[in-house]
């Protein structure tokens, strides 16, 4: 039972008759009119339950656009239904108003629809729709709160997905859809052509030239359907906040713009998201498929804050297959961590692939380094120092292992990551 507005009027005209006659007894008797009055209203209000509720619209939506929700509100019962509906949606939903005036006659249905402007990335779950119906004289209400499931998935926004035209472009070249080929080891026969000055020797075909007069020599062009294994930390080190956004949300963007990429590319492209278990492994020919399974299962992952296992994760990447692979490791160069878990691992997986580790820079930490206005300023350009210091020394103790290491800001490591796995494939090394 709710009460109106209404009601407290009602209760309030109860100072009339009290000014008439002044006593006790007038106030009891005109609370228990009251009562009775609410009583009888609420008796004559629609059961919530008695009405059809179905839930459509939209289950997914990109970070920062905007979705609407439906619900089906039938009333089957002979009396008209009039009051308020709340769809509940977390606060995170950005719902432009969820509470709706509700009046429906007898057999009619009606479509409520919400909108929703989404401002964090993952599953956003409706609590319950509450329904509250109003007597004929509105002083006294029936409310409930009935079960409607609904789910909207808040996919990242990957926003360098702007770029890809442009990779596209130098990737249709490296593939043979232009008149450029590449030379060199580890790439697939393409045909032959007279040598000019400045050809590597080594691409000579000797036997082809015995039956010429002209040096002859190969053309080769990109090998497809290589293996590109992207493994992404979702451990406490990506928590971090760079900016407005975790860390995770940076390097998730780098992880969908190089799996686009190498899709197009017709590579055989495994994702795995995990930090002391897998949270996601996801793998496919499908280059439209396998971009749209990643970006939807990597949307509801947030970063826990536990340490990385590295020797499971390396474990994982080692069931994906035994051909030499592109490894890429996206984790914080943070020190601490990654010399105690990932570094003991690195040989043994570098040994078998060729591994590549991207990771987010924080802006901010350059910002600080430049601090020099007050002492507060100083100590801080200290310890960005040496930040600095300990990140150049791990990124030097991963190169010593042959190792790649990216380390740029949030819009470049995209960029940069993408365009080192083209440069591998221009230079017939992947």
């Amino acid at each position: 039972m709710a009460l109106t507005l209404r009601a407290l009027w009602l209760v309030l005209l109860g100072i009339i008759p009290v000014v008439l006659r002044p006593a006790a007894s007038t106030v009891w008797l005109w609370l228990l009119l009251c009562a009775v009055i609410v009583g009888i209203d609420v008796l004559l209000a629609p059961r919530p339950h008695g009405l059809e509720l179905a839930r459509t619209g939209a289950t997914s939506v990109r970070l920062g656009e905007s979705t609407t929700t439906t619900l089906l509100v039938g009333n089957p019962g002979p009396r008209t239904a009039r009051g308020v509906l709340r769809d509940a949606w977390p606060p995170s939903t950005g719902a432009a108003s969820t509470r709706h005036t509700l009046r429906l006659s007898a057999g009619e249905r009606r479509r409520v629809t919400t909108e929703l402007t989404p401002t964090r990335r993952g599953d956003r779950i409706a609590d319950r729709v509450t329904v509250r119906h109003q007597g004929p004289l509105g002083v006294g209400a029936r409310q409930s709160s009935l079960e409607v499931p609904g789910r909207l998935r808040v996919l990242h926004p990957f926003p360098s997905r702007r770029h890809i035209p442009s990779r596209l472009a130098v990737l249709r070249q490296l593939d043979g859809r232009a008149a450029m080929r590449v030379r060199g080891q580890g790439t697939e026969f393409d045909s032959l052509r007279d040598y000019v000055e400045g050809d590597d020797v080594r691409s000579i075909d000797w036997r082809a030239t015995a039956r010429r007069r002209d040096l002859v020599v190969r053309t080769w062009q990109p090998e497809q359907h290589r293996r590109i294994v992207i493994v992404l930390d979702t451990s406490r080190t990506s928590a971090g906040r760079i900016g407005d956004a975790p860390r995770l949300d940076a390097a998730m963007d780098a992880a969908l713009f190089l799996t686009a990429i190498a899709g197009h590319a017709r590579d055989r492209v495994h994702v795995i998201a995990g930090d002391r278990r897998v949270r996601t492994h996801i793998t496919g020919h499908d280059r439209g498929r396998l971009l749209h399974d990643t970006i939807s299962e990597l949307a509801p992952i947030e970063a826990e804050i536990v340490e990385a296992d590295w020797r499971m994760l390396a474990a994982e990447v080692t069931r994906t297959g035994t051909q030499r692979a592109l490894v890429v490791l996206i984790t914080p160069l943070e020190s601490s961590a990654l010399e105690e878990g990932l570094l003991p691992v690195l040989p043994a997986l570098a040994a078998r692939h060729r591994v590549v580790v991207a990771a987010v820079a924080d802006p901010a930490v350059d910002v600080l380094r430049r601090g020099r206005g007050t002492a507060t300023d100083v100590y801080a350009a200290a310890a960005a120092e040496r930040t600095v210091s300990l990140r150049d020394r791990t990124a030097g103790a991963l190169r010593g292992l042959g190792v790649e290491v990216l380390h740029e800001p949030p819009e470049v490591l995209p960029l940069a990551l993408v365009d080192h796995y083209l440069s591998l494939k221009r230079q017939g090394l992947l």
